[in-house]
């Protein structure tokens, strides 16, 4: 078994988050750098968790001699084809387990990762353990449409879900958008394909009549059409319908960026335009970006805990610790409860 790792507790103010280092298609050079932006906030001390070598290297080629940042090392790595629990089972010493163990321990406040999505939840659920009242942690997703923030869990922990489920999330999503967002009783939607009671599949049609007992500001169903126009802020869906929807604002949102480029380049009159329009449209696009709030919060689990997306750049995982640290602050995981 890999030996504990143990760190001094901080003598001072600042907040410790756990970075995992090895996690993302651009790990560790785009993560570290993520890293180093956070750590540019005098309140934060950025754990970074890998192999230690390579993590030095890695501060080497950025020119790092600051003092923001900490080493702890993890020599081993779950990639993102490993199956989730027994990749935790036999990656004892792996970047994830070593970092969530870290915040098990209280020597981090958050735990931040781009890596394997299905071995962050399952570490932080088995190691962490689950909210009372919770029976499965839930993903949830920040959109920033032009209407305001719209959290939408689940987005992938859990393809099938029982209705009381749904409750939860709405409950948990009620509590996280009050905290964090300061949305007095915010607005509960169920998403179906239609608004009628009656409308959806029989999960869906049990979870509205629950929740309209529920002590949530649930407003009824919404349609997928309805979330630009911001009539909740908080969406509750099952993780399949979630992520589908989720991974379908991604690509329309490069589509429409490519097709506009492209279109743009075979009329001679506008091609003076593409470089000038090509970053506003793009820039609108990227309320579909929920990486722009620093990617998945993983709610229900005792501790603070970001899944960044696995193609995350450095300023994404500058965003999620940046989340990560707001969660802390403002005490989101002592609050939560199914």
């Amino acid at each position: 078994m890999a030996k504990k790792k143990e760190i001094k507790k901080p003598d001072n103010k600042k907040i410790r988050i756990a970075l995992d280092v090895m996690g993302g298609d651009y790990a560790p050079q785009e993560i570290i750098k993520g890293g180093l932006l956070a750590s540019q906030d005098s309140e934060l001390e950025v754990l970074l968790v890998g192999p230690e070598k390579t993590v030095k290297e890695g501060l080497e080629r950025c020119g790092y001699s600051g003092s923001g940042v900490s080493i702890v090392n993890a020599s081993e790595v779950i990639g993102m084809g490993d199956a989730p629990v027994l990749a935790i089972k036999t990656k004892r010493d792996s970047s994830i387990v070593v970092g969530i163990e870290l915040l098990k321990r209280g020597e981090a406040s958050g735990f931040v990762s781009a890596g394997n999505t299905g071995a962050v939840v399952t570490a932080a659920t088995l190691t962490l353990g689950k909210k009372k009242g919770v029976s499965r942690p839930a993903l949830g997703a920040i959109f920033g449409f032009p209407t305001g923030p719209i959290l939408c869990l689940d987005i992938g922990a859990n393809a099938e879900c029982k209705p009381e489920m749904l409750v939860q999330f709405a409950h948990m999503g009620s509590i996280y958008m009050e905290k964090v967002f300061g949305i007095p009783q915010p607005r509960i939607g169920l998403l179906s394909n239609g608004e009628e009671e009656t409308k959806g599949c029989k999960t869906v049609q049990k979870a509205h009549k629950m929740l309209k007992k529920a002590k949530v500001n649930f407003i009824g169903n919404v349609e997928g059409r309805d979330l630009p126009r911001g009539v909740a802020d908080v969406l509750v869906t099952d993780g399949f319908t979630g992520n589908i929807l989720l991974k379908t604002g991604e690509g329309i949102g490069e589509m429409l960026v490519h097709a506009l480029r492209d279109t743009m380049k075979g009329n001679p009159r506008l091609n003076e335009a593409v470089d000038i329009l090509t970053p506003v449209v793009a820039s609108v696009i990227g309320m579909l970006d929920y990486t722009e709030y620093g990617g998945a919060l993983l709610l229900g689990v005792e501790g603070n805990v970001i899944v960044g997306h696995g193609r995350s750049n450095a300023l994404a995982i500058k965003n999620a610790i940046t989340t990560a640290k707001r969660e802390v602050v403002q005490g989101v995981a002592e609050a939560m409860k199914g």
